[in-house]
């Protein structure tokens, strides 16, 4: 279910994302960093994500991680958007395909 309590959609097949790679921001008991947030990623907010020590730009092939770049749709930890948002870099969100697990 996403946030509005409807299907939750799909996030992103190019990259594939979600904590399954399936797609989906899906989460259970072993996504201990709760990769439920659909964002639509930015320049701004890559370049942060980076300067705390999360690269989401370069290519991790042994995890199947393509790199990131401006426009690409991602499942993100909530945590790690709510960072971003107190610091005024928060990406924007796409609700439809947000796990309202995000609300807890």
């Amino acid at each position: 279910m996403n946030v509005f309590g409807e299907a939750l959609k799909l996030c992103s097949l190019k990259p594939k994302t979600g904590f399954y790679r399936d797609g989906s921001c899906n989460s259970d008991i072993d996504d201990y960093g709760m990769h439920t947030v659909c964002v639509v990623v930015t320049e701004d907010f890559l370049r942060f994500s980076f300067d705390q020590g999360n690269d989401l730009i370069t290519p991790m092939t042994q995890y199947k991680f393509p790199g990131l770049g401006p426009g690409d749709r991602w499942c993100l930890c909530a945590m790690r958007w709510k960072e971003a948002f107190d610091c005024g870099k928060a990406p924007r969100v796409i609700l439809e395909a947000t796990n309202e697990k995000t609300l807890e």
